[in-house]
């Protein structure tokens, strides 16, 4: 690589610490009289006459005409290099969770590849929790057990593997944090294999990982409870997900409403922020998720009637059965 090459590879702010790096060793390798900084005597001499070390002119990375590739371990800086230089797949959260997620025994009935497909409503909160998605917030009023929580776990697998920022997780309690990072974000850093070689187990002496707080190349996931204003005020957060939002307490340890004191964490990161907000439904009028979906575009889930094809949402009020016999079961 030329030192013109180099210098400017280096400057870009995109580029990944580990690309510098090995495009320094490059430099190195193929300009050793100089090394990667050149003198100045060396520049001006290489201003009229371009070194035959350079390498490739045609700006295709894959192209290596020129460049001696005999000394040991070419292949493997230059497989780094063609890896640090190829951008990251333009995938959303739900094509992230279907091409990278595998599930556990330990945290799923239907161990094995994660598939949105079983269930489908999924797919559009997740993909709205997408970078290029424009919402800031997103609002979940759902029933019990439909996958809520799942769809915020593919959210964070997909923000350490390729959208890396500060994201604190909230639980109803420390405790429920805990056990949430023992039986569902565990599994899915082990079972994952682009999340396994981005964090460290929690067994290492890395201080890096912990029951609730897991470092990754670019950022942090921090659990904590609703409970706990020390937790919901330890750091910014581009990146928020408040799981079962109706079970917490009216306020943090009596420093005010644990979710205005959350949100107050993504002050510094504007415009880039996604706030996931998930609950099922307690008290009508009384409900915090209720609310949050009030203020919302109200959307809604709608499947076709399977005789004349009309699309609705389905309402529990519809579902009706003779008096004893629930087999009798039918949509009205």
């Amino acid at each position: 690589m030329s030192h013109h090459a180099t210098n400017w590879a280096i400057l870009q702010r995109a580029l990944k610490p580990t690309t510098k790096i090995v495009l320094w060793h490059l430099c190195d390798r193929y300009n050793p009289d100089v090394g990667c900084f050149s003198s100045q005597k060396s520049m001006s001499g290489n201003n009229s006459t371009p070194s035959p070390s350079s390498g490739s002119r045609s700006g295709d990375p894959d192209d290596l005409t020129g460049i001696d590739q005999s000394f040991d371990g070419a292949d493997d800086i230059l497989r780094s290099w063609r890896r640090g230089m190829r951008p990251d797949p333009d995938l959303t959260v739900s094509e992230w969770a279907d091409r990278h997620r595998w599930l556990s025994s330990r945290a799923s009935a239907e161990p094995g590849r994660y598939r949105t497909d079983r269930t489908p409503y999924l797919r559009e909160i997740m993909d709205a929790l997408s970078p290029k998605h424009p919402a800031q917030r997103i609002s979940f009023m759902k029933a019990a057990q439909v996958g809520a929580t799942e769809a915020g776990n593919n959210w964070a697998g997909f923000v350490i593997h390729h959208a890396p920022g500060p994201m604190l997780a909230v639980l109803p309690t420390v405790e429920m944090a805990k056990r949430a990072s023992r039986g569902r974000l565990d599994p899915l850093i082990a079972e994952s294999p682009v999340l396994r070689e981005r964090v460290t187990p929690a067994r290492s002496r890395e201080a890096g990982n912990s029951m609730l707080s897991k470092e990754f190349p670019g950022g942090i996931l921090v659990l904590t409870g609703a409970n706990s204003s020390t937790g919901l005020r330890s750091m910014p957060a581009r990146y928020i997900f408040l799981d079962e939002v109706d079970t917490y307490p009216a306020s943090a340890d009596e420093e005010g409403d644990p979710i205005t004191l959350t949100e107050a964490r993504t002050t510094t990161f504007a415009h880039r922020r996604k706030v996931f907000k998930v609950s099922t439904p307690t008290i009508r009028g009384l409900s915090r998720i209720e609310r949050e979906y009030e203020a919302s575009d109200q959307r809604r889930f709608f499947v076709p009637c399977p005789h004349c094809g009309h699309m609705q949402w389905l309402q529990f009020e519809r579902l009706r059965w003779e008096k004893g016999r629930p087999e009798t079961g039918a949509y009205h």
